[in-house]
């Protein structure tokens, strides 16, 4: 079983003016067609075909198998990452998992700077995620190609903070990149979807 390189869920000119269409055909065409493509190649007649990716994921990883791993978990974070993001988005959520950001991290204000802070802080390349831990939620940032499945956790948002994801828009302001991403492009509807599934968005509800 091979993973497809997916569409994205919006014209490539959905984003702009905070994500420009040259970004998402850079992005989207170039660095994650290219991982799909070395991942395929990379399980082709070995163990990992046929298994789900993210199994394959924690499996490599395990393996210290290097170019499964990061083809496949780069394959993996930008599909994720592309459903994060809507035309119109950002701003505070709203409903259950609104309430669930407010109890666990004090405010929604609270958690937008904890969530910049770790991304703008993420040394090199990487991603910076809120997931499921348990039955709460933590803000936690990875490096190059690593996700919180490993860790056992369940991803609900994720921003790329490798240099491709906003050099030509932001240049080296990640920051900057980073507030945009919260205040104008996430797509809570679908964290929210994610968030009701896990063991958190059962426990916070209550």
């Amino acid at each position: 079983m091979s993973v497809e390189l997916t569409d994205l869920p919006y014209s490539y000119d959905a984003l702009e003016p905070f994500m420009s269409k040259k970004t998402l055909e850079f992005h989207h065409d170039k660095h994650h067609a290219g991982y799909v493509k070395k991942f395929n190649k990379a399980i082709e007649g070995t163990e990992y075909e046929g298994k789900d990716i993210v199994d394959v994921i924690r499996l490599a990883h395990k393996n210290k198998d290097t170019p499964v791993f990061n083809n496949g978990a780069q394959s993996w974070n930008h599909d994720f990452f592309w459903h994060c993001m809507k035309p119109e988005g950002g701003g505070a959520p709203d409903g259950t998992l609104g309430g669930a950001i407010e109890k666990v991290f004090g405010s929604y204000e609270d958690f937008r700077k904890a969530f910049i802070d770790a991304g703008a802080g993420r040394f090199g390349s990487g991603w910076v995620w809120l997931v499921a831990d348990g039955d709460t939620l933590k803000i936690v940032s990875t490096p190059n190609a690593e996700t919180p499945h490993l860790d056992g956790q369940e991803p609900l948002l994720v921003c790329d903070v490798w240099e491709h994801a906003y050099y030509l828009d932001y240049q080296n302001a990640r920051d900057s990149f980073l507030e945009t991403f919260l205040d104008k492009l996430v797509n809570w509807e679908f964290v929210a979807e994610q968030f009701d599934a896990t063991k958190a968005g059962k426990a916070l509800a209550a």
